[in-house]
């Protein structure tokens, strides 16, 4: 069975370990993981006068009950039946909290709950008179509200309440563990996502009587269960396994990314790491981490030794830091941007690393204008002069999703863009909530407003290199998270980006560093795209997996 056959493949990726299992079920109550064993056992065959009397039905009423369920593809040794007809259920007790107390006391038994089942059990006791349905370790329990519907457990010796329902069978006719798995299986577990009550409501006897069992004999069912056993062990398994592979090559790439952000002789350790892609950059988390590198490299100039020792002659970026403060006070005589305090001298412990003799520290405020979009809340136009209104939920793979946005009017729009005006080249970075620290490049058109996002403007376009303010945002990005403020709404600061101290390279050098990490940055789509097909591969693999489970045989 192909299947079983691709289980190691299959494995490769962690994910895919619960679907594997749901599958082996979804074979084990159709039978196909035994059909050698019932080759092995011509003999064995459901006894229908023991479950006709098990059902109190005679055996011509069973199998023309069997027979009345088409909906199902059985061996010809088994029986099918409606849930009603094999099993009964019984809903728990709810006894008032004034009951509940946090630790065993004799007269008290525990009322188990649906998370009693879980990693983090929250055990509660109640007085045993309190309570009148009582549950065992053989019995099964199920789920039977909200997002636990259908969740089946082993039960436990103590009480239950109304959130979970135990099962009820003749334990001469079916083994606890199979009626687990089978309960377990996908078209059971499908069954109760599609009760036609809500699932907040749960299901009931009626709901339940909607359901077709398969009754494998006895000594299969047994066969079953150490089937389903060994597989699932052989899964796990290899679950370990490849999380123990995804461990060590994590290791590895952050060890060799760490030497490359911290030796002088980058080509050597970057020649070393490009001979390890195709082993250890599988994965999209080392993808990410080799981009973070590469930023880290740039931002320091280690990405652009080799190119410093062929332009020696460069001019030093003191004086690219001087015509920027000269065109700033023009800016400034002209009324466009308003006189800043002073800057704060950058500090020795602001320096972070050794930066190249050609370059020079300053602050971000320095050579970038720092600025922010509107707070208020214009109200939304329909009128056909609208205008898009901007915020970083619009922010959509490095673009800006326009089709999204809500719209404001002329005149909010005049107002917003009167001190947050966006041109070509811009970056608009997202300073609050989950999503802080994306960011996107503002294209041609700029003929919208922005709201609560940072806003990073050239004092004159030529003056920078164009692509060095994405590379070095983009940079900020990475460890944002650490400098953010606010708890649960994290937000940085207009005073954070303006006062962040960078090394400020030629603009020669800028041209170069943008155009190495384009480069590089174009490589690791192309690790990404090799790791998407990869997986798009087992997951094709697994939809023909899928086909062969659910599917009718065409013969």
């Amino acid at each position: 069975m192909k299947l079983l056959s691709l289980l190691k493949e299959l494995s490769l990726h962690p994910k895919n370990t619960e679907e594997l299992k749901g599958l082996i079920l979804q074979l084990a109550v159709e039978g196909k993981l035994t059909a050698n064993w019932r080759q092995e056992n011509p003999n064995i065959s459901t006894q229908v006068d023991k479950l006709a009397s098990a059902f109190k039905m005679t055996s011509e009423e069973l199998s023309e009950h069997s027979l009345s369920i088409i909906e199902l593809d059985i061996p010809k040794s088994w029986i099918k039946a409606k849930f009603s007809v094999v099993f009964d259920m019984k809903g728990g007790s709810q006894p008032p909290k004034s009951n509940f107390i946090d630790n065993p006391k004799e007269g008290y038994v525990q009322l188990y709950q649906i998370r009693d089942f879980g990693k983090k059990p929250q055990p509660v006791y109640v007085p045993v008179e309190s309570v009148s349905k009582l549950c065992t370790t053989e019995d099964i329990m199920i789920g039977r509200y909200g997002a636990s519907i259908g969740k089946v457990f082993y039960g436990k010796e103590g009480a239950y309440n109304v959130a979970l329902v135990k099962l009820i069978w003749d334990n001469n006719i079916l083994l606890q563990d199979f009626v687990y798995q089978m309960f377990s299986a996908r078209i059971i577990q499908e069954f109760f996502q599609n009760c036609t009550r809500s699932a907040q409501a749960g299901f009931n006897k009626t709901d339940m009587g909607k359901l077709n069992i398969t009754l494998p004999p006895l000594e299969e069912q047994k066969a079953i269960v150490e089937v389903v056993n060994t597989l699932f062990k052989e899964v796990e398994a290899l679950e370990e396994l490849t999380k123990e592979r995804i461990s060590l090559k994590e290791d590895f790439v952050t060890s060799a990314l760490r030497r490359l952000t911290e030796t002088d002789n980058t080509t050597h350790e970057w020649n070393y790491l490009q001979q390890q892609f195709s082993s250890f950059f599988t994965e999209k988390k080392n993808i990410k981490s080799l981009r973070e590198t590469i930023l880290q490299i740039a931002v320091k100039g280690k990405l652009t030794s080799k190119w410093r020792e062929e332009n020696p002659s460069v001019e030093n970026a003191s004086e690219l830091l001087k015509r920027i403060e000269s065109e700033k006070q023009q800016l400034i005589a002209e009324k466009k941007i308003r006189r800043e305090k002073a800057f704060p001298n950058i500090e020795d412990d602001e320096k972070e690393f050794n930066l190249p003799n050609s370059w020079i520290w300053c602050r971000f405020q320095q050579i970038f204008d720092i600025r922010d979009g509107t707070h208020d809340s214009p109200k939304d136009s329909s009128e056909t002069n609208s205008y898009p209104l901007i915020t970083s939920k619009n922010f959509k793979e490095g673009n800006i999703d326009f089709d999204s946005a809500r719209r404001i009017s002329e005149a909010d729009y005049l107002k917003v863009i009167y001190r947050s005006k966006v041109h070509t080249g811009d970056i608009l970075f997202s300073m609050i909530g989950g999503n802080i620290g994306n960011q996107v490049e503002v294209g041609d058109y700029t003929e919208f407003a922005i709201k609560n996002v940072a806003l990073f403007k050239h004092y004159n376009s030529d003056t920078i290199a164009k692509g060095f303010l994405s590379v070095f945002s983009k940079f900020i990005a990475m460890s944002l998270q650490s400098h953010a403020a606010g708890g649960a709404q994290p937000f940085v600061s207009l005073k954070f980006f303006r006062n962040l101290v960078l090394g400020l390279p030629p603009k020669e050098e800028q041209q170069a560093i943008v155009g190495k990490v384009n480069s590089l940055m174009a490589l690791c789509d192309e690790l990404e795209q090799e790791v998407d097909n990869s997986q798009t591969q087992v997951e094709q693999l697994m939809q023909s997996c899928l086909k062969e489970v659910f599917e009718e045989e065409s013969n």
